[in-house]
């Protein structure tokens, strides 16, 4: 008999798809979850559900995820749903715990060998063993490749042929990388050690090789749940499978578009076979989204349903359940100081509205996009916290280049301007300006110490200005000592620790959270798609990277990218990824009807369509019609004339009456809005207002012009106000 008022409420509150869900017969069962739909609230329902009737006993159950954060999130859901008990484990944690039961058995009654934290000191061993020699950067990264391999059930000797396969973007020769691989395979078995591989190696070995210890686990776990399905690599399906044992009572959830880390091996394929492996397999798709307005959910969709290639064919249309909200916020800057100042002013706006700090993110591409933003928000008094890694500052990369730059001071000539300068310092730590190594941490190394000559040539574009008494001022120029001083000062500034303050993150970092406000910010071509994304399926995998960060946003959602790097820098194009957006890269003002004639007027209105509308307050690109026609973004303030406003309202009025027409058809209420705040006073400054075209240009084009030069209404006559054309 089941508990039938705890199944009542495990079932109430449930959306139709989610009841599908956890009401699924027994067997192979694949939920595609979109983002935000309640899939962990789905699988544990799912659980509790099948014990509460009596289907299945809590212990008998498996649940495995990526993190232990999922991990004890499941466990304490299940708890609260009635049925404690229920293992809910990690990948890794899970097959540590079985190994150890069984080392006795396996080991020959020897001890279990000791789990390597991380591999890069000992690949950084074995490189030297093969005369290579690696510092951290490329230790990590030999060390990656090492990973993906296991992960990937590829041997050392396999090694160049799986990585070419691949398209591995490998740190030295794929033959040199398989010889560390081997010495690094030995060094470890003579040292009596094991790696988190060789953990979920050793529990496949243990089940496939030893009948006792496969019908104790297979006795113990009948079960199975697995989370995050997208995420998992050949090594990890290969340990299901012998936990399975042939059985297939076993829940998969994931989501194809999510799809962001197969550089580390994961693999949606498994996902997507799902319902091909298990003929008879339950697919139910959740695509009610809960976290995010219909706004953001819209943004999403458009995104990805622009993708292409294996992932696009089980991507979900979803569906936004939360009220309306604001529109996405899409900006363009001249370069990235003036967009980290906005986002970081924006961030303070929020907070001082009451949006806690904690509950905005600011989310880019590569970690060292970060410093910007630290000393944006450092400058405006905004607290941050980074996610996934370091602070810029704190970076053993740049603490190097710092002392490198501060000895540099000592033997580079001070007339040497400060960007030359900081490349020959960067240089003799090993930097080469144009061209980043292969491999993501050297890369990383790269970006960093680049990020620091960016900062050199800012700082060189803008000496301090020192007062000199009263009426007078003086230009320091720039030299190599003050600007080793003002990254002094930037680092002691972003020192402070905080605990509540505004995430900066990776995007994959931001992988499975969520905040009320976020930033995607550098969205440019080279950036996202980072320029070595060059396979099709590499482009793809940069547009889920989108798509995951503007579905971490459940309100208020910005997207901005820089038309350059630095002040006075090279042109790029904003992202592929984006929607259309107006990219023509122009910013003329409609001059054209200075030309007079109807034709003039024209030629003004195309143009105007087609060039990019700044915002006269902040300089952000608008993008938006309404924000257009006003000429400033909405967050920026008004600088309307109150009297001018309403006597356009006015004569409005007037004109709508006499020519029996609703008011709108004169002007909307937008277009008067940006009248009383440009206050134009010439035509060719008129038809630059979104709003007014020809037709409207020549009804009305004398009067507004006569009401913005302080005429009063009753001024007007019917001479400066044409009648309706038939």
């Amino acid at each position: 008999m089941g508990d039938h008022s705890g199944v009542e409420a495990v079932l109430s509150g449930l959306d139709p798809d989610q009841r599908s869900a956890v009401t699924a017969p027994a067997g192979p069962v694949c939920v595609l979850a979109g983002a935000g739909t309640g899939k962990t609230r789905a699988v544990t329902s799912r659980i509790a559900h099948r014990v509460l009737t009596g289907e299945i006993v809590g212990r008998h159950v498996l649940a495995v995820t990526f993190t232990a954060r999922a991990a004890a999130e499941m466990r304490a859901r299940l708890t609260g749903l009635g049925v404690p008990g229920v293992q809910a484990r990690t990948f890794h944690a899970a097959a540590l715990r079985q190994v150890r039961y069984f080392a006795p058995r396996l080991l020959s009654g020897r001890a279990m060998p000791e789990l390597l934290d991380s591999k890069v000191r000992m690949v950084t061993l074995a490189a030297a063993k093969v005369g290579l020699r690696a510092d951290r950067a490329a230790a990590r990264d030999l060390a990656g490749e090492i990973e993906w391999a296991k992960s990937s059930l590829v041997e050392p000797g396999e090694y160049p042929v799986a990585a070419a396969k691949a398209l591995r973007e490998t740190p030295h020769d794929p033959a040199r990388v398989a010889e560390v691989f081997t010495a690094y395979e030995r060094l470890k078995r003579s040292s009596g050690v094991i790696d988190f591989e060789d953990l979920l190696r050793a529990a496949v070995w243990g089940i496939e090789e030893h009948r006792d210890v496969a019908e104790q686990v297979r006795s113990q776990y009948r079960h199975f749940v697995v989370d995050e399905y997208q995420d998992v690599n050949p090594l990890q399906q290969r340990l299901l499978d012998v936990w399975l044992g042939g059985r297939d009572d076993v829940t998969v959830v994931g989501d194809a578009s999510q799809t962001i880390y197969s550089f580390t091996g994961a693999t949606s394929a498994y996902l997507i076979d799902f319902p091909r492996r298990h003929r008879d397999a339950t697919v139910v798709r959740l695509v009610r989204d809960y976290r995010s307005t219909p706004q953001v959910v819209g943004l999403a969709n458009a995104v990805i349903g622009q993708a292409r290639g294996t992932e696009a064919r089980l991507r979900l249309e979803l569906h936004g359940q939360r009220p309306p909200g604001p529109e996405p916020d899409l900006r363009i800057f001249t370069d990235e100081p003036a967009e980290a100042n906005a986002v970081a002013a924006r961030c303070r706006t929020l907070v001082e509205g009451g949006t806690p700090a904690r509950e905005i993110a600011v989310l880019f591409r590569t970690n060292a996009q970060s410093e910007a933003y630290e000393k944006a928000l450092t400058e405006v008094g905004v607290p941050y916290v980074v996610q996934g890694a370091e602070r810029f500052f704190e970076r053993a990369e740049v603490r190097q280049a710092m002392v490198a730059l501060r000895a540099a001071t000592r033997s580079i000539p001070g007339e040497t301007p400060v960007p030359v300068a900081a490349r020959e310092a960067l240089t003799a730590i090993g930097w080469a300006p144009d061209t980043p190594p292969p491999g993501g941490a050297a890369r990383e190394r790269w970006e960093a110490l680049a990020a620091l000559v960016q900062l050199a040539e800012e700082y060189a574009a803008t000496p301090e200005v020192l007062p000199i008494g009263e009426a007078a001022a003086v230009e320091r120029p720039a030299t190599l000592t003050g600007f080793t001083d003002e990254l002094a000062r930037r680092a002691a500034q972003q020192h402070v620790p905080t605990v509540d303050g505004v995430t900066l993150a990776s995007l994959h970092a931001a992988k499975g959270l969520e905040w009320d406000a976020v930033f995607l910010v550098g969205l440019a071509e080279g950036t996202l798609p980072i320029s070595y994304a060059r396979t099709p399926e590499q482009v793809e995998e940069e547009r889920r990277l989108l798509y995951v960060g503007i579905t971490r946003a459940r309100q208020w959602l910005w997207l901005s990218y820089a038309s350059a790097r630095s002040p006075g820098g090279r042109s790029r194009r904003p992202s592929r990824f984006l929607p259309q957006l107006d990219r023509t890269g122009g910013g003329e003002r409609a001059g054209a009807a200075r030309a007079g004639g109807a034709a003039g007027v024209k030629r003004a209105v195309e143009r105007r369509r087609s060039q990019v509308v700044s915002c006269r307050i902040c300089g952000a690109t608008l993008l938006a019609g309404a924000d257009r026609k006003l000429g400033r973004c909405p967050s920026c303030p008004s600088d309307i004339d109150e009297n001018l406003y309403e006597r356009l309202c006015d004569w409005r009025a007037r004109v709508a009456g006499t020519q029996r027409v609703p008011a709108y058809v004169v002007f909307t209420d937008a277009t008067l809005v940006a009248l009383a705040e440009r206050r134009p006073a010439r035509m060719e400054e008129l038809i630059a207002i979104a709003g007014i075209g020809p037709r409207k240009l020549g009804l009305y084009g004398e009067a507004v012009l006569a009401l913005v030069a302080g005429a009063a209404v009753d001024d007007i006559g019917p001479e400066k106000t044409s009648p309706i054309s038939s």
